[in-house]
């Protein structure tokens, strides 16, 4: 439920807060997609910054498209990022009462009007507009009528909108943005069923959490041109209505320079965590840097995005979203993981559910896997190795490594490797070097058909490391294998 359903529990009239208080307010029509979590992102970190609350609104006004399965998804997508928000989420659709009420106090006091616009009336003034070449403006008859001789006629509430001089915001990021008042219309606030509108309860629940500062994308700044006469009637009604310090953040680009889709990565959250293996902090620190920057960092700790973050810092040009950047910023960020960590990780995308032993095994292998992974598939499949059962099924590009003169000196390795009293790194380093020496090669020579012997692979970690993460009886009874094949 939501925290200030109860028109009572909202803040008095009159009263005042400098506290900064962000909001981010996704429509649970589906996932939480990269445009949203960074928009969530940047609210959070300026009220973090600037020490004041980040809340969490779900606008799911929308009942034929809202779903339990999409609201879940956001609050699951929003803690996997680690985007706490600080009051129980408000739920838009809880609220309608309270949205209603406001706008019959912006009727009883001249700021809204009942308009009897019938469909055929409305729908002939949009071909006007449209034979016209202009944009439609809504300018209803019922603007300065008595509604009463209308009965019980039905209407909609409409919003009397300035028609005269013009707005100005001062956009903490577009900069100052003016529009004529005369572009504005009478915009709907309550539909003929008593529904609220989405600008209505937008500005509504926006002043009842308190909201200082609202940053959204770009493309709500012409809402802000309308929201504001509602802002600004309550406030002449009621006063404490101030109005919000706005920060209309520039849109999410595809590489090529296009509208963000599918095909450029504009997919959900979840699709980042769980299809291509991505880090929270690796995703939150390349949504950070698609359109704000500090210098020329790009490895920003949260610690440090927390204290640098401002508005300022906010480019006023669309920004690229580029998976390769991503990936090869989460692949910094493996390499610093911890490593019990990755291993949780990595056998929650395993096949299959791993021993004790295997876990065990999992965990020492991360300091040897990790710096190869740009992200958690690529790691999981690195583990392939340590528990593929015998004999291997080789590679095809590793197959020629395994002929000709390789099964004598894997023969060789096997003797070398099985005499040794200890099997650690040094140990097993030693007894492969031997072995080159003694045959006139260099130790690549060797490495190679050992390493494919072992792993079935062209490519693994640290063929000392490899042995080592196998141990004694599996690393002989795999070079064994291909010395008899």
């Amino acid at each position: 439920m939501s925290a200030i359903s109860d028109p009572a529990a909202a803040p008095a009239a009159g009263a005042t807060t400098t506290q900064v208080v962000t909001r981010f307010a996704p429509s649970p029509t589906g996932f939480l997609h990269i445009g949203g979590a960074r928009t969530a992102l940047f609210n959070w970190l300026y009220a973090r910054h600037n020490g004041g609350k980040f809340l969490l609104r779900i606008e799911d006004t929308d009942r034929a498209r809202s779903t339990q399965p999409a609201i879940d998804a956001i609050l699951t997508s929003m803690r996997w990022l680690g985007l706490d928000w600080d009051e129980p989420e408000v739920y838009q659709f809880s609220r309608m009462a309270r949205h209603a009420e406001v706008a019959h106090t912006m009727v009883a006091h001249g700021h809204a009007y009942r308009c009897f616009l019938t469909a055929q009336e409305l729908d002939a003034m949009r071909a006007e507009a449209q034979a016209a070449k202009k944009p439609l403006r809504i300018r209803s008859p019922w603007r300065d009528r008595d509604s009463a001789e209308d009965g019980d006629k039905p209407f909609v509430v409409r919003l009397k909108a300035p028609l005269d001089g013009a707005t100005t915001i001062e956009d903490r990021v577009q900069g100052s943005v003016t529009v004529q008042n005369a572009e504005l219309d009478d915009l709907v606030l309550l539909r003929s069923d008593g529904t609220p509108t989405y600008m209505l309860a937008v500005v509504v629940d926006d002043h009842d959490m308190g909201v200082s500062h609202v940053i959204r994308g770009d493309d709500h700044l012409n809402n802000a041109f309308r929201q504001l006469p509602i802002i600004r009637a309550m406030h002449a009604i009621e006063g404490g209505w101030p109005d919000p310090i706005y920060a209309h953040i520039p849109l999410i680009h595809g590489s090529d320079g296009a509208k963000l889709s599918k095909r450029h990565g504009a997919v959900g959250v979840e699709f980042y965590r769980d299809e291509l293996g991505i880090l929270p902090e690796a995703l939150e620190n390349y949504l950070l840097r698609l359109g704000w920057g500090h210098g020329d960092d790009e490895v920003i700790s949260r610690e440090q995005a927390i204290e640098w973050f401002d508005l300022d810092g906010v480019g006023k040009s669309p920004s690229r979203f580029d998976l390769k950047k991503l990936e090869n910023l989460n692949g910094i960020y493996i390499r610093d993981a911890d490593d019990a960590r990755l291993a949780e990780l990595v056998t929650a995308r395993l096949s299959f559910e791993p021993t004790d032993a295997q876990s065990a095994v999992l965990g020492r292998a991360m300091a040897s896997l990790k710096p190869r992974a740009a992200n958690l598939n690529e790691l999981t499949r690195g583990t392939d190795f340590l528990f593929a059962t015998r004999p291997l099924d080789i590679a095809p590009d590793a197959a020629p490594l395994l002929a000709g003169e390789a099964p004598a000196l894997l023969a060789k390795l096997h003797a070398a490797l099985d005499a040794l009293d200890g099997w650690d790194t040094e140990a097993l380093e030693a007894a492969v070097r031997s072995v080159a020496e003694d045959a006139g090669v260099k130790l690549g020579h060797v490495a190679q058909p050992l390493r494919a012997a072992l792993t079935g692979r062209k490519t693994s970690p640290g063929i000392f490391d490899v042995l080592d993460l196998l141990g004694r009886n599996e690393s002989l009874g795999r070079i064994e294998d291909q010395t008899t094949a």
